[in-house]
């Protein structure tokens, strides 16, 4: 697996330290709002310079933040960095060394890493020569790098200090033939354990846990392999029904962002409690041509006389999901974490699979000859001939003498037939029926 550099912004709550790493990753990737504590986990993203240059940029949550956070986040940071090859210690370059600031450059120096010194907030070259600029020397780190990520100011220069002062990449980078990585989302409503099921996969606890519903606040990328395959596990919020204001509203939004750029989707199930609210979380994935796979977690909790009964409600209230595989899962006891990830990679494999034109043409003729296609007053609907156009999600693209001719019921049938014949009856896939002739389009369906 290609290992990059890394880089981790640290600092106090509120410095901007998410401003700083929206703006160098070159998207809004970190929520930002104007109240501390948003960030609690250790959110990466890799960034690639203009001249090429790549490495892997940590944000993560405010230190000394003196809430019921603190300890949490600061265990997350101090594993973070154990791998990262730069600190960027980011203080508020208008305000002046705060005495969290100190505590901060303290620790930092306990850790043994190279650290940059950035001050945030600086939109005016006169910030640099004001007393609470100048206070940041006696941190210890040497002169500030002065940034103001709102508008820009310096941060393509800190870029470039990043890239000179990080060590040169090995020969493994320039690998071209390594594997991608599978991308997993790990979504559901709060609380149903999807952090507890991240952490207990990795085996450490990378992602903090509470018994607070909302307590991941942004969609949290980690890396790791299992099995020689590499992944990307994306820790989600958790998606309400109603979310409220500010941050609760861009932390769904990042969640259902989070679905629509995953290979996989696993939806994370309470089966104490379900509803039509899982359907719809189910749905924006498959609306993407996203596969899901349903982890029905807490597993361990279900007395052992209720098992049947509680897996004939699961199934009962999940009906229009019974295409998608079940897995029955305890994040406490890690059970069934294992057969989730091996699903996880059949269905990417699946969505991936193409079937030869010749193949598909051959099952076409099958499927034509065992159900006659529709006829309309002696003219019949022809299937001229079909081939795989996409993968991920499979499309499959069918020429016709009328579009109009294709009812929903053929139409239905020969997505029966592709689903059993062409085993993909776990993954969306589409269709698209169009004319040979031009009589008013075409139709695709998901």
């Amino acid at each position: 697996m290609n290992v990059l550099a890394s880089v981790a912004i640290v600092g106090r709550p509120n410095v901007g330290k998410s401003s700083l790493f929206n703006r160098i990753v070159g998207r809004r990737e970190a929520i930002v709002a104007d109240e501390s504590g948003v960030t609690r986990d250790v959110k990466s993203a890799e960034v690639v310079t203009d001249l090429g240059a790549r490495f892997t940029l940590l944000d993560t949550g405010g230190l000394w933040s003196g809430d019921r956070w603190q300890a949490d986040i600061r265990a997350r940071v101090s594993d973070a960095l154990e791998d990262v090859a730069l600190v960027l210690f980011c203080i508020d370059g208008r305000s002046g060394v705060h005495s969290g600031d100190e505590e901060i450059a303290q620790w930092l120096r306990s850790q043994g890493k190279a650290v940059m010194l950035v001050a945030t907030k600086v939109d005016d070259p006169r910030h640099e020569e004001a007393p609470a600029f100048l206070e940041a020397y006696s941190l210890g780190f040497g002169e500030p790098f002065a940034t103001a990520a709102e508008h820009a100011r310096g941060t393509f220069e800190l870029v470039d200090e990043i890239v000179a002062r990080l060590p040169p990449p090995s020969e493994d980078d320039d690998d071209e033939t390594q594997l991608s990585p599978i991308r997993v989302a790990i979504v559901g409503r709060p609380n149903v354990g999807k952090s507890s099921i991240v952490n207990a996969i990795l085996g450490k606890e990378r992602v903090i846990v509470a018994d607070l519903p909302g307590t991941t606040r942004d969609s949290v990328d980690v890396r790791f392999e299992y099995g020689g395959r590499p992944f990307i596990l994306v820790d989600t919020a958790g998606l309400r029904r109603k979310p409220g204001e500010n941050v609760e509203y861009y932390a769904s939004l990042r969640s259902e962002e989070a679905m629509w750029r995953a290979d996989v989707a696993v939806l994370v199930i309470d089966p104490f409690e379900l509803g039509d609210h899982e359907m719809r979380v189910a749905n924006i994935a498959l609306e993407r041509g996203v596969p899901v796979v349903l982890a029905i977690n807490k597993w361990d909790l279900v007395p052992d006389e209720e098992l049947d009964k509680r897996r004939a409600d699961i199934a009962q209230q999940l009906n229009h999901l019974d295409f998608a595989p079940h897995v029955e899962t305890s994040a406490l006891t890690e059970f069934g974490l294992f057969e989730l990830l091996a699903i996880t990679v059949r269905l990417y494999d699946t969505a991936r699979r193409r079937v030869g034109t010749g193949a598909l043409n051959g099952w076409i003729e099958v499927w034509t000859q065992r159900q006659a296609p529709p006829n309309f007053a002696g003219r019949p609907l022809r299937i001229y001939y079909g081939s795989q156009v996409d993968v991920a999600p499979p499309t499959f693209h069918f020429s016709v003498n009328s579009e109009k001719y294709v009812t929903r019921p053929y139409e239905q049938y020969l997505r029966n037939r592709i689903r059993d014949d062409l085993g993909l009856s776990e993954i969306p896939f589409r269709t698209i029926f169009k004319s040979r002739r031009d009589d008013g389009g075409k139709r695709v369906r998901t």
